[in-house]
Protein backbone atom coordinates (compact mmCIF):
# COMPACT_ATOMS: atom_id res chain seq x y z
CA UNK A 1 0.00 0.00 0.00
CA UNK A 2 1.49 3.11 -1.12
CA UNK A 3 0.91 5.48 2.55
CA UNK A 4 1.87 9.09 3.54
CA UNK A 5 3.45 9.61 6.85
CA UNK A 6 2.53 12.64 8.41
CA UNK A 7 3.27 14.26 12.00
CA UNK A 8 4.58 16.77 13.71
CA UNK A 9 8.33 18.02 12.36
CA UNK A 10 9.76 17.75 15.65
CA UNK A 11 9.51 13.74 15.38
CA UNK A 12 11.56 13.74 11.96
CA UNK A 13 13.59 11.36 13.08
CA UNK A 14 10.65 8.81 14.25
CA UNK A 15 8.52 9.57 11.23
CA UNK A 16 12.11 8.14 9.11
CA UNK A 17 12.34 5.07 11.43
CA UNK A 18 8.51 4.10 10.53
CA UNK A 19 8.98 5.24 7.21
CA UNK A 20 11.93 2.04 7.16
CA UNK A 21 9.26 -0.03 9.23
CA UNK A 22 6.83 0.29 6.41
CA UNK A 23 8.99 -0.47 3.72
CA UNK A 24 10.61 -3.46 5.47
CA UNK A 25 6.73 -4.32 5.89
CA UNK A 26 6.35 -4.53 1.90
CA UNK A 27 4.34 -0.62 2.20
CA UNK A 28 5.35 2.23 -0.11
CA UNK A 29 5.71 5.03 2.51
CA UNK A 30 6.06 8.45 1.27
CA UNK A 31 7.41 11.59 3.35
CA UNK A 32 8.48 15.23 1.91
CA UNK A 33 12.24 14.08 1.03
CA UNK A 34 13.31 17.11 3.20
CA UNK A 35 12.16 14.86 5.97
CA UNK A 36 15.37 12.77 6.25
CA UNK A 37 17.44 15.84 6.11
CA UNK A 38 15.31 17.62 9.04
CA UNK A 39 16.19 13.95 10.72
CA UNK A 40 19.73 14.04 10.15
CA UNK A 41 20.61 17.22 11.08
CA UNK A 42 21.58 18.23 7.27
CA UNK A 43 18.31 20.78 6.39
CA UNK A 44 19.98 23.24 8.50
CA UNK A 45 18.16 26.44 7.02
CA UNK A 46 14.83 24.21 7.96
CA UNK A 47 16.44 23.46 11.47
CA UNK A 48 17.32 26.68 11.96
CA UNK A 49 13.91 28.27 10.81
CA UNK A 50 11.59 26.14 13.09
CA UNK A 51 13.68 26.75 16.45
CA UNK A 52 13.90 30.49 15.52
CA UNK A 53 10.41 30.71 15.17
CA UNK A 54 9.67 31.42 11.33
CA UNK A 55 9.01 28.12 10.60
CA UNK A 56 5.73 29.70 8.37
CA UNK A 57 8.47 31.38 6.25
CA UNK A 58 9.91 27.97 4.98
CA UNK A 59 6.82 26.37 4.25
CA UNK A 60 6.00 29.13 1.93
CA UNK A 61 9.12 29.25 0.40
CA UNK A 62 9.60 25.58 -0.43
CA UNK A 63 5.26 25.46 -0.43
CA UNK A 64 5.00 22.83 1.71
CA UNK A 65 1.37 22.59 2.85
CA UNK A 66 1.05 21.72 -1.30
CA UNK A 67 3.99 18.93 -1.00
CA UNK A 68 2.09 17.24 1.47
CA UNK A 69 -1.61 17.62 -0.12
CA UNK A 70 0.41 16.28 -3.32
CA UNK A 71 1.88 13.07 -1.92
CA UNK A 72 -1.27 12.43 -0.17
CA UNK A 73 -3.69 12.90 -3.34
CA UNK A 74 -1.29 10.31 -4.79
CA UNK A 75 -1.21 7.56 -2.11
CA UNK A 76 -3.45 5.04 -1.01
CA UNK A 77 -3.73 5.99 2.60
CA UNK A 78 -1.97 8.29 5.27
CA UNK A 79 -0.65 7.70 8.72
CA UNK A 80 -0.75 10.31 11.20
CA UNK A 81 2.04 9.57 13.30
CA UNK A 82 0.98 11.56 16.61
CA UNK A 83 3.31 11.48 19.54
CA UNK A 84 3.36 13.48 22.91
CA UNK A 85 4.29 17.55 22.19
CA UNK A 86 3.53 20.39 24.15
CA UNK A 87 2.36 18.57 27.84
CA UNK A 88 -1.00 16.39 25.10
CA UNK A 89 -0.79 12.73 24.77
CA UNK A 90 -0.99 11.59 21.14
CA UNK A 91 -0.56 15.54 19.87
CA UNK A 92 -2.22 16.57 16.63
CA UNK A 93 -1.47 20.26 15.70
CA UNK A 94 -2.72 22.22 12.74
CA UNK A 95 -1.30 20.95 9.75
CA UNK A 96 -1.42 17.25 10.10
CA UNK A 97 -5.20 18.40 11.22
CA UNK A 98 -4.73 20.07 7.70
CA UNK A 99 -3.32 16.89 6.22
CA UNK A 100 -6.14 14.08 8.03
CA UNK A 101 -8.69 16.32 6.03
CA UNK A 102 -6.93 16.45 2.76
CA UNK A 103 -6.77 12.73 3.31
CA UNK A 104 -10.93 12.41 4.46
CA UNK A 105 -11.89 14.66 1.37
CA UNK A 106 -9.64 12.69 -1.01
CA UNK A 107 -11.27 9.37 0.45
CA UNK A 108 -7.96 8.19 1.59
CA UNK A 109 -7.57 5.71 4.15
CA UNK A 110 -7.00 7.67 7.40
CA UNK A 111 -4.49 5.39 9.72
CA UNK A 112 -3.88 7.00 13.93
CA UNK A 113 -0.70 5.52 15.37
CA UNK A 114 -1.67 5.95 18.71
CA UNK A 115 -5.12 6.70 20.26
CA UNK A 116 -7.05 10.18 19.60
CA UNK A 117 -5.23 13.01 21.98
CA UNK A 118 -8.36 14.21 24.37
CA UNK A 119 -7.05 17.51 25.08
CA UNK A 120 -7.62 19.45 21.59
CA UNK A 121 -10.53 21.35 21.00
CA UNK A 122 -11.22 19.41 17.47
CA UNK A 123 -11.14 16.16 19.09
CA UNK A 124 -14.55 15.59 17.32
CA UNK A 125 -13.31 16.48 13.73
CA UNK A 126 -10.45 14.06 14.13
CA UNK A 127 -12.85 10.95 15.73
CA UNK A 128 -14.96 11.82 12.49
CA UNK A 129 -12.40 11.31 9.90
CA UNK A 130 -9.92 8.74 11.52
CA UNK A 131 -10.42 4.98 10.19
CA UNK A 132 -8.31 2.87 12.32
CA UNK A 133 -6.34 3.55 15.20
CA UNK A 134 -2.93 1.01 15.47
CA UNK A 135 -2.22 1.34 19.21
CA UNK A 136 1.73 1.51 17.78
CA UNK A 137 0.83 -1.71 15.99
CA UNK A 138 1.64 -1.46 12.20
CA UNK A 139 1.35 -5.03 11.24
CA UNK A 140 -2.29 -3.64 11.42
CA UNK A 141 -2.44 -1.76 8.39
CA UNK A 142 -4.15 -3.65 5.76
Amino acid sequence: MKITICGSVKFADKIVAIHQQLKALGHEPQIHPDMFGIANGTAKELIDAKQSGEHHLVKIKYNFIKAWHNLIINSDAVLICNFDKNGIKNYIGGNTLMEIGFAHVNNKKIFLLNPIPENVSYVDEIKAMVDVILNGDLTKIV
